[in-house]
């Protein structure tokens, strides 16, 4: 049974995997000329996602890569002093098992686990897809297939393809998110930076086998911007106006903005969709169900989201009549967890108020002095990413359920 992936991202590349594990064939389509490398942020891999990340056997590489974050230094807009938290006391209590890994290593971690077993054809891009399986490309010849997953991202081609624009589904959260890389010098070894202000937040923060480091930053609008998605000159010029006077350090920070080697940008917006799946066609990670970049641990659910559509195929003997349904009733939970997640979280990271800023700063110094006990019980009220994904069940699928060629 021949199944095309949409994107080589991380959620294409985990899903080949166990695709391949259960006896499929399957054939990967990325429309970058390469591997992306493109300076993205830090993602978290709660403890669901370590899990299927051990199954696979790349937990070594993994923990190897890790960023190696073990302090947080904040400042509050207008504070005089700032508060100082070990890493380690907020996410040992948010999920029993996490690591904090760039973007772009875990996806060349995933991809060299499956270059031997997967065809990976790269510069190249679905242009039509017919009921009956066969796939038109921009480059290559129409080939046929019997299913085709999207896996490639918030702005899925495959779901405009299928499904329609991506206008019906993107449901804007009302704010935005802007990454750079900078250079080598910047970043202060295991620790992170944060700048907390009334609609906004900067970070900065490096990798232990990194020598530059990248600059993150959140900021709330009520409306959604004018600017085009490929207009990166106007996106920049968005990211400084939003977080002018907010600190000299960040400053200097977006003084980097123009010789930055690696920008990104982009609204935080969840997709919403009643069915991921039409036909032989289903989506799977962001294209299906993102809760939001950088704020509802979207990688995590697009691991176990590729974890539980290529098992439930498995089990259903390539089926997948039986199989996309079985898969959408296993993440449905998930997927509204991780929506509820995101929004709260976005409301704590990007306070609306005065308020909320010292009541930010106020609460992570809480954290930090209080003991062991009472920390766990105060992040667990508060923290709603952590409950999502501590809660999360996985079947056990076992390999082998398909046979390749049945």
């Amino acid at each position: 049974m021949r199944i095309l992936i949409s994107g080589a991202s991380i959620a294409g590349p985990v899903l080949a995997y166990w695709l391949t594990r259960h006896g499929f064939s399957v054939t990967v389509v990325e429309r970058a000329p390469a591997l992306r490398k493109t300076g993205g942020h830090a993602v978290d891999l709660f403890r669901p996602a370590m899990d299927i990340t051990e199954k696979m056997g790349l937990l070594p590489r993994v923990e190897e890569r890790a960023t190696g974050a073990t302090r947080m230094t904040l400042r509050g807009e207008g504070a005089r002093r700032p508060v100082r938290v070990e890493l380690a006391k907020i996410f040992s209590v948010a999920s029993g098992r996490h690591v904090e890994i760039m973007r772009d290593d875990l996806s060349e971690i995933c991809y060299d686990a499956t270059r031997d077993d997967v065809e990976y054809v790269f510069d190249d891009s679905i242009t039509a897809i017919s009921p009956d399986g066969e796939v038109r490309f921009e480059n290559a010849p129409p080939r046929r297939f019997d299913l085709v997953v999207g896996a490639d991202g918030l702005h899925s081609n495959v779901r405009r393809l299928v499904f329609g624009e991506e206008s019906r589904f993107g449901a804007f959260i009302g704010a935005y998110l802007g990454v750079l890389t900078l250079p080598e010098g910047f970043g202060r070894d295991g620790e992170m930076l944060m700048h907390v202000g009334v609609g906004r937040t900067a970070g900065m923060y490096g990798a232990r086998h990194l020598g530059e480091a990248r600059a993150l930053f959140l900021f709330r609008s009520e409306r959604e911007l004018d600017y085009h998605r490929h207009d990166v000159p106007r996106q920049k010029e968005l990211l400084r106006g939003a977080f002018e006077g907010l600190h000299a350090e960040v400053d200097r920070w977006l003084d980097e903005l123009d010789d930055t080697p690696a920008f990104y940008f982009d609204s935080i917006t969840q997709v919403r969709m009643d069915t991921w799946s039409r036909g032989r066609v289903t989506l799977v990670g962001d294209a299906g169900y993102c809760p939001g970049p950088a704020v509802g641990g979207s990688t995590s659910l697009a691991v176990v989201g590729a974890y539980v559509l290529a098992g439930e195929l498995a089990r259903a003997g390539g089926d997948h009549e039986r199989a996309f349904p079985a898969y959408e009733r296993a993440m449905a939970e998930h997927v509204r967890g991780s929506r509820a997640a995101a929004l709260s979280a976005a409301r704590t990271l990007v306070p609306t108020s005065r308020l909320g800023v010292s009541g930010l700063t106020q609460g992570i110094r809480l954290i930090s002095a209080l003991p062991a006990g009472p920390r766990r019980a105060l992040l667990r009220l508060t923290t709603k990413s952590g409950r999502v994904y501590e809660s999360m069940t996985l079947d056990d699928y076992p390999p082998s359920l398909h046979k390749r060629g049945s």
